[in-house]
């Protein structure tokens, strides 16, 4: 399974020009690896793109993207990993939403298609990314 983070997504719906290329690319080939993935998190911050929850849907839907929920042991690591940002002195005071999406890539033993990849790197190091170099 791969989970698709938020920042591809829309990089594609938002024809980035910069960064389309890279993450249409990235997709197909995920795709043709096997299932592809999003989580709650990715999916609430793709919605701020589309005018209705059907919209998203209907936008997915022939992307045959799987939408998971999250387990005890992915929060559990999502709050942990929270708790190492907050001790090296990060200063926001909600679990940020790349720790959910980190830590559920963790515990399912997914790989991770982003190309923002330095947090991941530093609280969900085992994470296998496809990333740009």
């Amino acid at each position: 399974m791969i989970l698709v983070d938020s920042n591809v997504w829309i990089d594609i719906m938002s024809g980035d020009p910069v960064w389309l290329d890279w993450s249409v690319s990235q997709l197909k080939l995920a795709r043709l690896k096997g299932s592809v993935a999003i989580n709650l998190v990715i999916y609430a911050e793709v919605a701020a793109t589309f005018d209705s929850q059907e919209a998203l849907n209907d936008y997915l839907r022939p992307l045959n993207i799987e939408n998971i929920g999250f387990s005890q042991t992915a929060s559990f690591l999502a709050g942990q990993a929270f708790w190492a940002y907050r001790q090296r002195k990060g200063t926001r005071t909600g679990v940020l939403p790349d720790f959910f999406i980190g830590a559920q890539a963790q515990a399912e033993g997914w790989t991770l298609l982003t190309r923002d990849a330095a947090r991941y790197k530093t609280y969900f190091p085992g994470v296998k990314l496809i990333c740009p170099a």
